[in-house]
């Protein structure tokens, strides 16, 4: 069984017939970005524009052994590809900037998951934050700027949190800025989110703003860490809750960097 989605603002043009289903996708060429033991980035340009292919397959080897014995890497592919692009769309529905989805599906048989894919359209003109860092950006420097980028990671970290959602990836190289005078934040990847509840919400909450710190600390002021959780928090000052997460936040990854 097969399903695939093409964006109906893309069914017309060279992207139609370029991303017109799974089997053509799969055959594609492109410029290698990043890959795992389940999935590969392409980047593929036509007419002018540039897109990323993710290829998601159902095996894979290295240290998912235990996975494969039992037959469960075939539903551990699909449950990524399907959670990517929904998390995409859910994003999108709550207001959150991100890549647009161009085209995505997945291949089954006999009930198991084969392979999948989705393809979404380059945002021109974007850095990520993770980059930004490494190469020295000055707008890194810039307070107004910066300012203005980190009110707007607070309010998409807050957005997540406040629905029950942890991204679980929520680093600096997941987070685009744009060119523009006023920048826009734009949220990606995310094949591993998902929806929790009580403790297991709260452990998930505390993983994501460790994870937004861990380059955060290497960047950033005291002070800027502290108004960028204020602002997540929406409060004016700590409370004695607020430290002790704070706490539990700036631990997370000790001993493990």
């Amino acid at each position: 069984m097969n399903h695939w989605y093409l964006n109906p603002d893309f069914a017309h043009g060279p992207a139609a017939t370029l991303f017109a289903n799974l089997e053509q996708v799969f055959s594609l060429e492109g410029e290698p970005i990043t890959h795992d033991l389940i999935s590969r980035v392409l980047r593929v340009s036509v007419d002018g524009r540039r897109y990323y292919v993710k290829r998601y397959t159902g095996s894979g080897k290295g240290k998912s052994a235990v996975r494969r014995w039992f037959g469960l890497r075939r539903w551990f592919g699909l449950q990524r590809v399907r959670a990517e692009w929904q998390n995409l769309e859910t994003f999108r529905s709550w207001g959150i900037p991100t890549a647009t989805l161009v085209a995505y599906g997945l291949e089954r048989r006999l009930g198991r998951f084969t392979r999948g894919a989705l393809i979404t359209e380059e945002i021109h003109d974007t850095l990520n934050l993770a980059e930004m860092a490494h190469a020295g950006d000055p707008r890194l420097r810039d307070r107004q700027w910066l300012a203005q980028v980190l009110h707007q990671v607070a309010t998409i970290a807050r957005t997540l949190h406040d629905a029950g959602f942890a991204h679980n990836d929520l680093k600096w190289r997941n987070l685009l800025v744009d060119g523009a005078a006023v920048p826009t934040v734009y949220l990606i990847d995310c094949p591993s989110g998902s929806f929790y509840r009580g403790a297991v919400l709260g452990y998930r909450i505390t993983k994501d703003l460790a994870c937004l710190d861990k380059l955060a600390k290497t960047q950033l002021s005291r002070s800027q860490r502290l108004r960028f959780y204020l602002d997540y928090a929406q409060q004016q000052r700590l409370t004695a809750a607020d430290r002790q997460r704070i706490r539990r936040i700036v631990a997370f990854f000790a001993g493990r960097d």
